[in-house]
């Protein structure tokens, strides 16, 4: 950064000869001119001053009694000196400026962080709906609008940021992970009262009910489908009889210990891929919609790969210009069978398994043992067996609607004469 504010000011290079050179750099000291890179040259000194230090010292050489000679200038003052007579270089200058200014009035980008179930193609185009494009002036940007959108749109987002970045328009998004796929996009939820039904057979280990009536204790056996939570609260009169019926959605966490069966198997012969070292390359320049393309990826093989590289320009840390670059590579390669050994196979399924257990836990669902047995055949390696498990075992179902037939009692009122 100094380097770069001295080549800004200038600076020159001088040398300093006479009977009292000593006495000329104590003044430059008394008189805070910074000297730089002072050495010693012949019967003097060299060294650097800024070019604004250097209109202050002749008086000091003249008291000095001492000599200045310039050996060399440096720096922009300098420089555009030297380039005055030069009108399309300072033109060009100017126009880069002007078009740097109108680039970062606009909105190039448009980056999703955080999306999983939403595609950004889904979402760009219900932006786009919106008005919300590349190419749009960043004045027009409404982030707490477009916040607004899409958590009114998308049920199952449960977080959404809006934020501009020189250029760019960032757009972060926290999904809600339980909720359900096909549900998505829908409007609020029905009100119809639901059951809480058991999703498979096990044992009740823990139930805790927010509302509905249990039917179901810690220690009892069920079967999938069996009622646990009942939505339907009963209202009985004085006698204990039902009179009537209050609805609502029966909400419960029911675990049970329960079983798995697990079942992973790999073929012992498998395709391995190896590059010939032939390949094609072609160099493209992408304007907007728009690609330019240099050489081609055509290609006679009979097995290849394509990769892509491809990088946006950009001027300064966030001004994203709709220009950028890149090369598509095709390789040639070739497969052939190769035989998957005891002990790999064996590593492959265990890592398997491991898998499969962690994402178990990340759900919430507690592993109390398992008996997976790893079997090989002649073609194929499997993974076979059962886990028993501590998980949440509930799953909705409408109500069953129950009418009350109400019995009118006639009543006769009598006098005596």
């Amino acid at each position: 950064m100094r380097s770069l504010l001295r080549w800004i000011g200038g600076y020159v290079k001088i040398r300093v000869e006479g009977l009292s050179t000593e006495r000329f750099i104590n003044l430059c000291s008394r008189n805070n001119i910074y000297i730089r890179g002072l050495a010693p040259s012949g019967n003097g000194y060299e060294m650097y001053l800024a070019l604004s230090d250097f209109r202050k010292i002749r008086p000091l050489a003249h008291r000095s009694h001492t000599r200045i000679r310039v050996t060399g200038r440096y720096g922009m003052p300098f420089s555009l000196f030297r380039w005055r007579h030069r009108k399309l270089f300072f033109a060009g200058i100017f126009l880069c400026a002007v078009l740097l200014k109108i680039y970062s009035l606009f909105i190039w980008d448009i980056r999703f962080e955080g999306n999983v179930r939403w595609p950004d193609e889904t979402l760009a185009a219900f932006l786009r709906e919106g008005d919300t494009a590349p190419l749009m002036l960043r004045s027009r940007v409404d982030c707490p609008g477009i916040v607004k959108k899409i958590r009114k749109e998308y049920n199952d987002i449960v977080w959404v940021s809006a934020s501009i970045d020189g250029s760019r328009l960032n757009i972060r998004i926290k999904e809600n992970d339980d909720a359900d796929p096909a549900q998505t996009g829908e409007a609020e939820e029905s009100r119809t009262p639901t059951d809480l039904v058991a999703s498979s057979d096990g044992v009740i280990t823990k139930i805790v009910t927010r509302s509905g009536v249990p039917l179901v204790h810690e220690g009892d056996q069920v079967k999938k489908g069996d009622i646990l939570v009942l939505g339907r609260i009963e209202v009985t009169d004085d006698t204990g009889e039902a009179v009537d019926y209050q609805y609502c959605n029966a909400d419960a966490d029911v675990y049970a210990d329960t079983t798995l069966n697990y079942e992973r198997s790999i073929p012992l012969t498998e395709q391995e891929k190896s590059f010939s070292g032939k390949e094609k390359h072609m160099v493209y320049v992408r304007l907007g919609n728009s690609r330019i393309s240099i050489g081609s990826t055509a290609n006679d093989y009979k097995d290849s790969e394509t990769s892509v590289w491809e990088r946006q320009l950009k001027a300064g840390e966030n001004i994203y210009l709709p220009v950028s670059f890149g090369i598509q590579t095709v390789r040639s390669c070739t497969f052939r069978d190769r035989k998957v050994g005891t002990e790999e196979a064996q590593a492959l399924l265990s890592a398997d398994f491991e898998r499969f257990c962690d994402e178990l836990r990340e759900k919430g669902v507690q592993i109390r043992g398992n008996n997976v047995k790893i079997n090989l055949s002649a073609n194929t390696a499997e993974a076979k067996g059962v886990i028993w498990v501590t998980e949440r075992i509930t799953e909705e179902k409408d109500t069953e609607i129950v009418t009350v037939e109400r019995k009118e009692t006639d009543e006769s009122v009598g006098t005596d004469d």
